[in-house]
């Protein structure tokens, strides 16, 4: 869980998106390909979703990983569900995995976070990692290149157990709108990678027939 004060002052490389709006999911399709656009074919992109099933406030990145996890959103790779979640206690344990299984990775790193109450339901996509356990005080090591994060709840007193009082039906709904949003965005990003390949193949293909 992560806790930004100033959270969602407008600042460059980020975009916030109201979870239920109309078509939030696209916008946040557009906004992760946007960050993925000059990414090489051969660096893989890695979803860190970071959380616990047993606080309904922090549950939001396992959830989204477990919905990730039940579609087909190859060429992607997601870390962190429901049944295997990562938080405090394995998260670095969990980063060395992922960096041991692939090389160079584009890491996009998930979890919820505290704000103002005005701001409770949107989901901010920035360029830079996400902070883990900020909130509660923790010292956990930074997630990610960019970063997706969902405001659950008010910021400001007592909040592990705001956390605890979460409601899920808005953890859940946020969820969903994160998980189709990059469902939507593994489709194009696949599409645009085959057709670099492709390309490739062609060029290469082209030159070796030049006389």
């Amino acid at each position: 869980m992560n806790f930004m004060p100033n959270f969602f002052e407008k600042k460059g490389g980020s975009s916030r998106i109201i979870h239920d709006e109309i078509a939030a999911p696209e916008k946040l399709a557009i906004e992760l390909k946007l960050k993925m656009a000059s990414l090489t074919v051969n660096r893989p992109i890695v979803f860190v979703c970071i959380g616990t099933d047993r606080s309904t406030g922090d549950s939001l990145g396992p959830l989204v990983g477990t919905l990730l996890e039940e579609q087909k959103i190859a060429p992607f790779f997601v870390y962190g569900t429901l049944e295997n979640p990562i938080h405090a206690v394995n998260l670095k344990e969990q980063l060395t995995d992922i960096f041991e299984k692939h090389s160079n990775p584009f890491i996009i790193g998930i979890d919820a976070c505290l704000g103002r109450l005005k701001s409770v339901g949107v989901i901010q996509i920035a360029d830079g990692p996400v902070k883990p356990g900020a909130g509660v005080n923790k010292d956990l090591p930074e997630v990610g290149d960019i970063h997706i994060t969902g405001i659950v709840n008010v910021s400001g007193f007592m909040e592990f157990f705001v956390l605890q009082n979460t409601r899920l039906n808005l953890v859940l709904k946020m969820a969903k709108t994160i998980a189709n949003g990059i469902v939507e965005a593994s489709t194009a990003f696949h599409h645009h990678r085959h057709e670099h390949w492709s390309n490739m193949s062609w060029e290469h293909i082209s030159k070796e027939k030049t006389p």
